[in-house]
């Protein structure tokens, strides 16, 4: 499972490029001169794209993201997977490419989708759809995803599916998605006599729980949001989201924030920062310091997505004992996003299938994988986040169900999530320009005690709709 670093980092847009990609064959079963290297000719043995791949085919893919050494028991699982697919895929050779550092950010994955560099299957973000197809980076897999080659399909959320789609046509497969909720302190809410089995499910109760946290004293602020390094758009968004507004109307042409939604939302943390003194003094907090806020005990709760804990655990040295999640106040709607894996257009008909197969294998199979949820707990990863979880009928039952039995965490703490499900939508076009641009909104309700709140959204929505009249 991607990071939660990781994925903020990539939105914010502010990572630096990294050193050049390696090359690491991580298998080398069955390989021989008659290989697909990776030209755009089609194989004789790729008649019927919706079937899967003759076990006896011979290809090699190069595939992104593979862990890399530092990250030793995903390495190990990676491989134990390979050795698995090869039992049934003898001659399909596996070239993992992994990144020092990071595994995508935005220079890098630009420059590689302009140079048609990207491996045969690479690593995106939900939101990187638009990116890609502009530059013809990515296959269309319609036919060749049937439940015949991902025999669960029917039971993969259609929600997550559609965010891979465009006029129709797939063109990427799921490893992971989440959906934004309530983050809280839970030793923080006992402190302050609330309950921490029950967070906050309205706005103004939000409101009332950061006054009782805040009066506990010593530098304690009862809510924590951004307003630096486009994160405070992001998370003005999904309030809007959260009460049923929007960011851009139907027509994708238009500003629609700047509206009584927009205006309750900043005119609520306006107050909450300067009347209730209930967000602390220290502000233009960007991703990763609100979870430092809330690993050392000094925040009550943020908009956060369920791996942030695991972020908190892994490298702040908190405990997921610490930390319980609820659904988004509101609850109309949420935030939703999440990582998938797309195949580069013009590899032969059996790559094609070869990546379908592989993907199904590693990242779309309950119990396999990474849902082999007893592996990962004997290799000390964590277990028990409700999310990532795009399965629906028996699927779910099931994944849930070894989820549960093989926990290395609390998870009824996070029940009040689980059991009260928010709908999830997709980020505005032109995501990262706007959140930019909300930044503004943010930072000045934050900062400026004598805001205008009117003047501005009023400004932001002509910023905005100039960003969206550019094509």
């Amino acid at each position: 499972m991607r990071s939660a670093r990781l994925r903020h980092h990539r939105r914010a847009g502010a990572v630096a490029l990294l050193s050049a990609l390696a090359l690491t064959a991580v298998t080398a079963c069955g390989t021989s001169s008659s290989d697909d290297g990776g030209g755009g000719a089609d194989d004789s043995s790729s008649s019927d794209p919706g079937t899967p791949l003759d076990p006896e085919a011979r290809v090699t893919l190069t595939i992104d993201c593979m862990p890399p050494t530092a990250k030793a028991a995903e390495l190990k699982e990676w491989k134990q997977d390979v050795k698995a697919f090869n039992t049934k895929y003898p001659h399909v050779r596996i070239e993992g490419r992994s990144t020092p550092g990071q595994c995508l950010e935005p220079p890098r994955f630009t420059a590689m989708l302009k140079a048609k560099s990207q491996p045969d299957v690479f690593y995106t973000y939900f939101t990187d759809l638009p990116q890609v197809l502009d530059n013809d980076g990515a296959q269309d897999i319609s036919a060749y995803v049937t439940d015949k080659t991902v025999p669960l399909l029917k039971d993969i959320d259609p929600n997550v599916l559609n965010s891979l789609k465009h006029d129709g046509k797939l063109y990427g497969l799921p490893t992971s998605n989440y959906t934004m909720g309530l983050l809280i302190n839970r030793k923080l809410f006992e402190k302050a006599g609330l309950d921490p089995d029950a967070p906050p499910r309205t706005w103004q109760d939000v409101r009332s729980a950061a006054k009782r946290i805040a009066a506990l004293g010593g530098g304690v602020a009862g809510f924590g949001e951004y307003s630096a390094a486009n994160t405070g758009g992001w998370h003005f968004t999904a309030q809007m989201y959260s009460l049923g507004g929007d960011i851009v109307d139907a027509s994708g042409e238009k500003a629609a924030f700047n509206n009584d939604l927009g205006r309750q939302i900043a005119a609520n943390l306006h107050a909450m920062r300067w009347s209730d003194q209930s967000m602390g003094k220290t502000q233009l907090l960007k991703w990763g310091d609100l979870q430092k806020q809330i690993a050392s005990d000094k925040l009550g709760m943020f908009l956060a997505a369920p791996d942030d804990i695991t972020y908190m655990v892994q490298q702040l040295g908190a405990k997921y004992a610490n930390f319980g999640l609820g659904p988004i106040p509101g609850g109309k709607s949420t935030l939703a996003g999440g990582n998938n894996y797309m195949i580069k257009k013009g590899i032969s008909s059996d790559k094609v299938k070869a990546a379908v197969a592989w993907l199904n294998f590693k990242n779309l199979t309950v119990g396999k994988g990474q849902f082999d949820w007893a592996r990962t707990k004997a290799d000390g990863l964590p277990v028990g986040l409700p999310q990532p979880n795009f399965w629906l009928n028996d699927s779910k039952a099931e994944d849930d169900a070894a989820r549960a039995a093989h926990a290395t965490m609390p998870v009824e703490n996070f029940k009040a999530f689980v059991d009260n499900p928010v709908a999830g939508k997709a980020e505005p076009p032109k995501a990262q320009e706007i959140y930019k641009v909300l930044d503004n909104v943010m930072s000045g309700v934050l900062t400026n005690e004598d805001a205008d709140v009117g003047k501005l959204l009023e400004t932001a929505e002509q910023q905005v709709n100039q960003v969206l009249a550019q094509r």
